[in-house]
């Protein structure tokens, strides 16, 4: 009797560690969608519309041995290694933040576009140089961290990127370099010595770290946006769209409930993101109508590298036609396209 309950308890454990042991590899499927109005406000501004602008999301979760294999079986769940979620330089502090950074920017794309195409003006400023993740070995390896935001080199302020660049291709290996950054909203100061920057063929004294512009923008007026729980660009668009249509007094979905996906640049191209096939599954499951889709262009070089590569509204289009929905898949090139769009489509 003893033996059966102990044969029987190692059976549970066995179970219980297949089910929540986490193994190096992620799976994704279909997310949601969500009404960008939810996470977008413009202070007094149009929100009585018959239809809803969403942002779509996918669903990414580390796997363990029973997901994994249960993935293997389903034709809308895609087996991912780490390196294909994670750059294989960071940790999964430095990708959160990260992630963290890329919604801040499609933030800021969006409102300077949105702003521009409604013909408002915007005030940009610098605020200096964000920290993406710390080189192993590097100069700033143990002093710096992903999020800060160096403000000065030398006591110099940092105007922009490039300034950034100029001030250390003076310097040598073994100089020291005075830093003034920013982690927590309070600025702090420390001295580093120079070190070949890690994984360069060329020895090239640098601060051991990847980084991105850190700016911010007012408007008038102001948009409020709420979007801790999501990360990544791929909202840009949708974003852009919902700013606009509180800024202006018709209203852009005609009544229609239009999904789309697309990262925003600064001059109103929209990006290509990944996922999008989960996208197209996630809006006709939750009922969108019209489903907005980048159509990227696709470079001879990398067609000749990756044979198989195509356009994110290409692969949106093959999606749609695979689970036969009636919503209908729209070309984006840039926010040009999305506006004409909306702009032609008859009332519902």
């Amino acid at each position: 009797m003893k033996k059966k309950i102990s044969l029987y308890v190692v059976f549970l454990l066995l179970i219980a560690f297949l089910s929540l042991y986490r193994i190096d590899a992620y799976i994704m499927k279909p997310g949601s969608a969500y009404e960008v109005s939810e996470f977008v406000t413009v202070a007094d501004g149009d929100k009585d519309d018959e239809g809803s602008l969403s942002l779509m999301t996918v669903a990414m979760q580390q796997a363990t041995p029973v997901t994994y294999l249960w993935a293997k079986t389903q034709k809308y769940q895609k087996l991912m290694d780490i390196n294909q979620v994670r750059n294989p330089l960071e940790d999964n502090e430095e990708y959160n933040v990260r992630q963290l950074k890329l919604m801040s920017d499609s933030q800021f794309n969006a409102k300077y576009v949105a702003f521009k195409k409604a013909g408002l003006d915007v005030d940009v400023k610098f605020e200096g140089v964000f920290v993406l993740n710390v080189l192993d070995g590097g100069s700033s390896d143990g002093i710096l961290k992903a999020g800060d935001e160096i403000v000065k080199v030398d006591g110099q302020k940092i105007e922009n990127q490039a300034m950034l660049v100029e001030l250390l291709k003076k310097k040598r290996i073994d100089d020291e370099v005075k830093i003034q950054f920013v982690r927590n909203k309070k600025q702090q100061e420390e001295t580093l010595t120079l070190k070949e920057i890690p994984g360069t063929e060329e020895k090239r004294a640098g601060l051991g770290i990847t980084y991105a512009e850190s700016k911010t923008i007012e408007t008038t007026p102001e948009v409020s946006m709420r979007t801790e729980d999501i990360g990544g660009p791929s909202a840009g668009l949708m974003f852009t769209l919902e700013i606009l249509n509180q800024l202006l007094p018709e209203d852009l979905t005609k009544g229609y409930k239009i999904a789309g996906t697309g990262e925003m640049n600064i001059d109103g191209k929209v990006g290509r993101i990944g996922g999008i096939d989960y996208k197209v599954i996630a809006a006709d499951r939750d009922g969108m109508e019209i489903f907005f889709a980048p159509e990227d262009e696709i470079s001879p070089e990398l067609k000749v590298k990756y044979p198989e590569l195509e356009s994110n509204y290409a692969t949106a289009v093959k999606t749609a036609e695979d689970i036969g929905t009636k919503m209908k898949i729209v070309p984006v090139k840039n926010i040009d396209d999305a506006i004409n769009y909306l702009e032609k489509l008859e009332p519902k």
